[in-house]
């Protein structure tokens, strides 16, 4: 019976996630114009999008960020989505791990994922409140089991407070996240999963992470999602409500973190509400070495594995536009000088 109420609740969430209505109806990064620049001085066959997630040469600085797992149709997708980016050389963050702590059997999910996928740089995926309760070698145990290059611990405090089985302990999470990035050995990446980082947030953080995706306000929104599920008129469906707007946009919080990271040895990734190379081209400039795509990856994934291939290309075919009209032959000369501003 637990299983099924899991796969029940992954289930809502894969068709709540792919409804507009589900989306921030406001994404921050419309809100940032780049630079044109009308002398490039550059070919456009020169523009260059490789890039490395530590040791993996990626074809760019895109990934697909953790979306779906624990049900069957999320397998199905996963082994779609994990098939292209190996192909096309994109990292891939699988969906959380969760069920695995408590249903060994859940392993195998993982197993085949890998074996159609041998080549995929793949990230393990796992909540800050089930980190807080979890001795971190049966966390690290996730990512042997993925043979994972890196861990991602995702915090969610929106979500596992509407959500009506949820598990809204908090308390604790900042010690257990210093103690994950101790013993583990390969990097951790600490993720928001669409509500932002506040510069308050980031002062409290000492882990020292590899990585900080910030998630903003911008794209999927999992209050509203838990909000869907829950039962009409309960006090979760009625805050969802509430709180739909709730958070700090993807802007918002990449100035954050740029601005807190300074002396720190970490990289800032992007995500929440990307939806197209342009869009990834603003975040570069705003600071962020990585872009992590979602919905609109998983959209595709629906339809087929030409599908998402096409628009694979199609993101990387537009962030090589956005550099070229912008006068950056790769994309970490987007974050040299000013070449962006608000409007």
């Amino acid at each position: 019976m637990p299983n099924e109420r899991f796969e029940s609740r992954k289930a809502d969430h894969l068709r709540l996630a792919l409804e507009p209505a589900m989306d921030a109806q406001e994404n921050s990064l419309d809100g940032i114009h780049l630079f044109h620049d009308a002398l490039p001085e550059l070919n456009f066959a020169d523009i260059e999008l490789a890039s490395k997630f530590w040791r993996y040469e990626a074809a760019s600085p895109f990934f697909f960020s953790s979306m779906t797992a624990g049900h069957h149709k999320g397998e199905a997708l996963n082994l779609t989505l994990a098939k292209v980016a190996a192909k096309r050389r994109w990292p891939m963050g699988v969906g959380s791990q969760r069920r695995e702590l408590t249903d060994p059997a859940a392993a195998s999910e993982w197993a085949r994922l890998r074996k159609a996928a041998p080549d995929a740089c793949l990230f393990s995926n796992i909540g800050l409140s089930q980190l807080i309760t979890t001795p971190p070698q049966k966390v690290l145990a996730l990512v042997d089991t993925l043979e994972a290059a890196a861990l991602i611990v995702h915090t969610n405090p929106m979500q596992e407070a509407l959500q009506p089985e949820g598990t809204p302990q908090f308390q604790g999470g900042l010690k257990a996240l210093e103690k994950i990035c101790h013993s583990s050995k390969v990097p951790v990446i600490l993720k928001e999963t669409g509500c932002g980082f506040s510069s308050a947030s980031l002062k409290k953080i000492r882990a020292k992470i590899a990585a900080l995706d910030v998630g903003g306000y911008g794209g999927t929104h999992w209050g509203r999602i838990e909000g869907g599920r829950a039962a009409a008129t309960s006090h979760q469906q009625l805050a969802a409500l509430t709180f739909a707007r709730w958070g700090e946009s993807t802007a918002d919080s990449l100035l954050n973190a740029v601005h807190w990271r300074q002396k720190r040895s970490l990289e800032i990734w992007a995500s929440g509400g990307i939806r197209s190379g342009l869009d990834a081209a603003k975040a570069l400039a705003m600071g962020a070495e990585k872009v992590g795509f979602a919905k609109p990856a998983l959209e595709q994934a629906l339809l087929g594995e030409e599908a998402l291939d096409k628009w694979m290309g199609r993101m990387e075919f537009e962030l090589k536009v956005a550099l070229f009209c912008s006068g950056a032959k790769r994309p970490e000369a987007l974050r040299k000088g000013k070449r962006w501003q608000k409007i």
